[in-house]
């Protein structure tokens, strides 16, 4: 019997193998959840499909989280599949591509600050007001930061602001979501290969740095953010909300001096 026996589990922002959103659906599949898919748009609905098959999964829904009407649709669409669930993983974010370079102070636009928060934070709040009424009791929630949140990362820039955001955001949703016995978390991961990380420029370098200073000299692994993601998932951590769970080898408490 798996970790995650008898749960079902949405995956939200799954767009192909190379999203850390696979191989966390990976993991999870692995403990024996049962799962459900929502992806943007109906571009890579064949993509998703494939992956859900793979998972024993025939439950793929589209949602533009940018639309509230998409966000209603998804649950009511879901309703009809599985009325309650257990767990919500977010794995989504953007801001746009021309901001991620350059002096910081310069190229932000209010457009791009406003979009940026809003993609990658204000969605999982928005799923999250939608869905609770058909979360189980101690269902789990789940979201993905970066160290760029609390640090200067070059190149990162207005993407860091909007993972602050959605950190702060994880702990009041915590508190407001506990008196339904619902945890809600958020992974920080070190720098790993996806497809969202080719949009950061000379993404290596921060590779080499972590490689570097961190404390385990192991690399991380989409399958290490899996592990954690099953783990906050599953009725083992039960104590835990409101978190930002580290898996980078220590790197987040050096002091690099």
């Amino acid at each position: 019997m798996g970790l995650l026996h008898g749960k079902k589990i949405l995956i939200t922002g799954i767009s192909g193998i190379r999203s850390i959103a696979f191989s966390i659906a990976k993991t999870l599949y692995n403990q024996k959840a049962e799962l459900a898919f929502s992806c943007q748009n109906k571009k890579i609905t064949k993509t998703v499909k494939k992956i859900a098959a793979s998972m024993e999964s025939d439950i793929v829904l589209i949602c533009d989280v940018g639309k509230d009407q998409d966000i209603k649709k998804l649950f009511l669409d879901l309703s009809k599949k599985w009325s309650k669930f257990d767990g919500l993983v977010h794995s989504i974010a953007y801001s746009p591509k021309n901001l991620f370079y350059g002096d910081f102070i310069d190229d932000v636009s209010r457009e791009g600050f406003n979009i940026s928060h809003e993609i990658s934070s204000y969605s999982f709040l928005a799923l999250a007001k939608e869905c609770r009424n058909m979360l189980n009791n101690f269902s789990s929630l789940l979201t993905l930061s970066f160290l760029g949140s609390q640090r200067i990362i070059k190149n990162y820039n207005l993407m860091g602001l909007a993972k602050a955001s959605l950190e702060a955001n994880v702990r009041y949703m915590a508190s407001s979501l506990g008196k339904q016995n619902i945890r809600v978390n958020v992974i920080s991961p070190g720098p790993i290969k996806t497809v969202s990380s080719y949009s950061i420029k000379n993404f290596k370098k921060i590779q080499q740095c972590y490689s570097s200073f961190a404390l385990i000299k192991n690399p991380i692994t989409p399958e290490n953010i899996g592990n954690v993601a099953s783990f906050l998932l599953s009725n083992l951590s039960l104590g835990i909300t409101g978190s930002v769970i580290y898996v980078d080898n220590g790197f987040n408490i050096n002091t690099i001096i």
